[in-house]
């Protein structure tokens, strides 16, 4: 199958404006190949460049991050050894979140744990392409909820109306990343939002304030973002978690590729209390993946 090649991370020495908290947590990054170890799938939307282990500890150490959480990317479809061969790699300083087919065991995913998994992806946003198998998410939740697992979701906004009755039901904790990708233009009082920070008054439902690049429309500093940002961290101050998204897949014009530094500092615009920016870096994410 031939998938167009899309850019990778961009070339940057910069460094956060402002020293990230001690303890700072990734909650959202990827890693893709080499590809003569780990292919890519044959059925993918793009082909991005190798952005390996090694190139995210180096932009971790960058930006100040101390521990991340590898989501598995539907570029490597349902093969999770790219990330598990991260988290092993690191020592116990990465966890993960993985891909599930229709052919896992429960057994094979308590090795996962072991490991260092702690989570269960669904990308099913237009993306991504494809739909949500229902009848596998609720087998990876019930799975989730034996291993103390988060389910994580990829998804557009529309559809969270949709799923939002079933999400509501779930003893698990979910994960929403990216904001739902709810699109600014549309204005705090769309209806997605809406359903949005109605799930966020629930127990078990998160949301990463992560992808900012993917749905502003002014571009860095994100300014059409903040009021999004702000209104879910004042929904669930101890629900929220930041993601850089690195290496940033998905983008074919560089005009659009985030500076990481950049995103770093949006975070402060996000959440400018102290306090809340040391829950959103540090206490939430290390609560929610179990880390001490």
């Amino acid at each position: 199958m031939s998938a167009k090649p899309c850019l990778g991370p961009r070339k940057s020495f910069a460094i956060p404006a402002r020293k990230l908290p001690a303890g700072a947590i990734d909650t959202h990054f990827h890693v893709f190949g080499p590809v003569d170890r780990f292919p890519y799938a044959e059925h993918r939307k793009y082909t991005p460049p190798e952005s390996p282990y090694e190139a995210y500890i180096e932009l971790a150490g960058r930006l100040g991050i101390d521990k991340a959480v590898c989501v598995h990317p539907n570029v490597h479809g349902p093969d999770n050894a790219v990330t598990l061969d991260a988290i092993e790699r690191s020592n116990g300083r990465l966890l993960g979140i993985i891909k599930m087919n229709d052919q896992a065991t429960f057994s094979e995913l308590a090795r996962m744990n072991a490991l260092g998994v702690r989570g269960i992806r669904f990308a099913f946003n237009p993306e991504h392409g494809g739909e949500l198998d229902h009848e596998l998410f609720l087998r990876a939740c019930d799975w989730a909820g034996e291993l103390q697992w988060c389910i994580d979701l990829h998804m557009a906004p529309e559809d969270l109306p949709g799923l939002a009755e079933n999400l509501s039901r779930l003893s698990v904790p979910v994960v929403i990343d990216h904001m739902a990708r709810i699109d600014p233009a549309g204005g705090i009082e769309q209806a997605p939002f809406k359903v949005l920070l109605q799930l966020m008054q629930m127990s078990h439902v998160w949301v990463k304030l992560s992808g900012a690049d993917r749905i502003t429309r002014s571009g860095p500093p994100y300014d059409d973002v903040v009021p999004f940002a702000r209104a879910l961290v004042d929904a669930a101050p101890d629900r929220v978690l930041w993601g850089s998204d690195w290496p940033h897949s998905g983008y074919f014009d560089a005009s659009r590729m985030p500076d990481d530094a950049a995103l770093v500092d949006a975070s402060y615009a996000f959440v400018p209390d102290p306090i809340l920016h040391r829950k959103l870096m540090v206490d939430n994410p290390a609560r929610l993946f179990r880390i001490r």
